[in-house]
């Protein structure tokens, strides 16, 4: 049950947001083993004074077209699972938005299976 948070620069495009997280999603499906129907996404975008970033962290030449995309989801997925996300993720968005490579920073936070309640206050998972 991944929760996917993206914030973007206001984009011209109103369609801009849901595509990257449709992306976001199929890549996730295909990547790590994500279930049809388990699609949870808070798109957000702001205006230059509150997407704040550093352009050139760590030697990579960042632009406004910034993609940040923070995942939270069980623990449990192997470091190679996780780069082929990483890589499909940006992959994708370049090839269908034309989002720069440098331009997609992804975070992932992993939890365990019982800090999650899917509704009616009852963690769901926990054994």
């Amino acid at each position: 049950m991944p929760l996917v948070r993206v914030d973007i620069k206001k984009h011209q495009d109103p369609t801009f947001a849901k595509r990257v997280g449709q992306l976001i999603y199929a890549a996730m499906r295909g990547t790590i083993n994500v279930p049809e129907h388990d699609n949870f996404q808070i798109l957000a975008e702001h205006d230059e004074q509150h997407f704040i970033f550093d352009t050139e962290y760590l030697g990579i030449q960042r632009t406004d077209s910034l993609v940040v995309i923070q995942i939270t989801l069980n623990e449990g997925r192997t470091l190679e699972q996780k780069k082929r996300l990483f890589k499909t993720i940006a992959e994708s968005l370049n090839t269908e938005l034309a989002i720069r490579l440098e331009d997609v920073f992804i975070n992932l936070v992993e939890v365990k299976k019982e800090n999650w309640s899917f509704g009616n206050g009852i963690a769901q998972y926990a054994v």
